[in-house]
């Protein structure tokens, strides 16, 4: 088998992703993990299949009763170098992989047996489920502009709630009401940082590469901080709608309610963000 992958990878990279024989036609990739127990470099041609900015493989073995050495290799070490190639030329990348699992599995591996028909012949051989890895293009350079934006918002944010006390408080000095529209805070929180804190860990791999899937995948021990993130989000978003209603309708509200709702925001706010820049801005510079 060994020698059998050498002579595809020589072809492959001679001819710049194009091989005959048996893979003739056949979209491929060339896939370099790193040993599980060895600690050494293994590249193997898989076969793959494009799903948008992301590329899927299939752990088939040709329906053996076991997984290829190469998908336990990416499960103890996730990253992993990619080798594509379009007939002209070769484009090599660091990736992360992940398996899919539940229904995004099984859909991804019936739009594989609908192109390539064999691949529901290896599943019969097999009582294993034939595993299903997706593949997330490192961009460095994208993941460093996401970590600045982080940090710009919050900072946005923090001049403007800063504004808002400093507002609310000149009107209980004076002892007057203060006009302020319940929409044009809302809108600031909206879209400024809850909006943006709320869509960060639904993305997958866009144009920006933002989200904290991308963090999930390349750190698999930040998920309990991501997790505590996406509660808090659920917390702010409780106190945004307080301060609204305290607000009120007319856009006028009480300042001493008010600076009371701002105060817990404010705080909760700035503890949120210290804890994301803390946790957050060392991994997306690191990717």
């Amino acid at each position: 088998m060994s020698e059998w992958n050498d002579k595809i990878i020589e072809e492959f990279r001679a001819n710049a992703g194009t091989v005959g024989g048996p893979f003739e036609g056949t979209p491929l990739i060339l896939l370099t993990t790193t040993g599980a127990r060895t600690g050494a470099v293994r590249t193997n041609p898989v076969v793959c299949l494009c799903d948008g900015e992301r590329i899927l493989v299939f752990a088939s073995y040709a329906g053996a009763p076991r997984h290829p050495d190469w998908y336990h290799n990416l499960l103890a070490n996730p990253t992993v170098t990619v080798e594509v190639g379009d007939g002209t030329a070769i484009e090599t990348f660091t990736a992360t992989a992940t398996p899919l699992s539940g229904e995004e599995r099984d859909r991804m591996y019936a739009r594989q047996t609908e192109l390539a028909p064999v691949f529901a012949d290896y599943q019969k051989k097999t009582s294993r489920v034939i595993p299903v890895v997706a593949l997330y293009r490192r961009d460095p350079e994208r993941a460093r502009a996401l970590g600045d934006e982080l940090v710009r918002i919050h900072d946005g944010l923090r001049a403007e709630m800063a504004a808002l006390l400093t507002a609310v408080e000149e009107a209980l000095a004076t002892g007057t009401s203060v006009d302020l529209p319940g929409r044009g805070l809302e809108e600031a929180l909206r879209e400024r940082c809850l909006s943006f804190c709320t869509n960060f860990h639904q993305h997958h791999f866009n144009e920006n590469e933002r989200g904290f899937p991308l963090l999930e995948r390349a750190y698999p021990g930040l998920a309990p901080t991501l997790d505590r993130l996406r509660e808090e989000h659920v917390r702010l978003a409780e106190i945004k709608e307080d301060l609204r209603a305290a607000v009120g309708e007319a856009g006028t509200g009480d300042p001493a309610a008010l600076k009371d709702r701002l105060s817990r925001l404010s705080a909760e706010l700035e503890a949120h963000f210290a804890r994301e820049e803390e946790q957050l801005l060392a991994a997306l510079n690191a990717l």
